[in-house]
């Protein structure tokens, strides 16, 4: 088996460009159906595989935004805790008022730094893969439509679901 779906359809268009072409037209070509139906087969399998790949980084982001939530929120208990000790005096009290907000505003912008930073990575390979998948897609209606003349199908009207796609 190969080992991704760009890989699968560099080598269909190759069998497509390797082609013996008939006498009577050099824009066609002879393939045999069962190897071209298979390649589609498994361009088809790898697809969904890129897709779970997609969801995970995109759950992996989730995963780091719910860990940094945590940990802001034990940083805010652990502050809380602290003033909560200091209480003898006024002054005490006022300075552990201010470190505990100090610390909490420090976790929440760390929060947020972490929150852009896992949000720009997972936008970045979720672009990557939306390319890759169209790219994909694309070199599957272009080898679809090229087989079809080759194999001299008449167009039949496409549904509307495939139509979008």
């Amino acid at each position: 088996m190969a080992s991704g779906a760009e890989e699968l359809l560099s080598r269909l268009y190759e069998m497509v460009q390797d082609a013996r072409s008939f006498p009577i037209g050099a824009d066609k070509c002879v393939l045999d159906r069962d190897k071209v139906l298979d390649l589609l087969d498994e361009i088809n399998s790898q697809l969904p595989g890129e897709m779970k790949q997609a969801k995970t980084i995109l759950d992996s982001r989730n995963e780091l935004v719910t860990a940094a939530k945590r940990e802001a929120e034990s940083i805010r208990r652990q502050a809380e805790e602290r003033a909560k000790q200091m209480i003898s005096k006024e002054e005490i009290v006022a300075a552990a008022n201010v470190e505990a907000k100090r610390i909490i505003s420090e976790a929440e912008m760390k929060a947020r730094e972490l929150r852009k930073v896992t949000n720009d990575y997972v936008d970045d390979n979720l672009k990557r893969t939306e390319e890759a998948v169209n790219a994909a897609l694309n070199e599957i209606k272009q080898t679809r439509q090229k087989f079809r003349v080759a194999a001299g199908y008449q167009p039949k009207q496409e549904s509307p679901i495939l139509e979008d796609i």
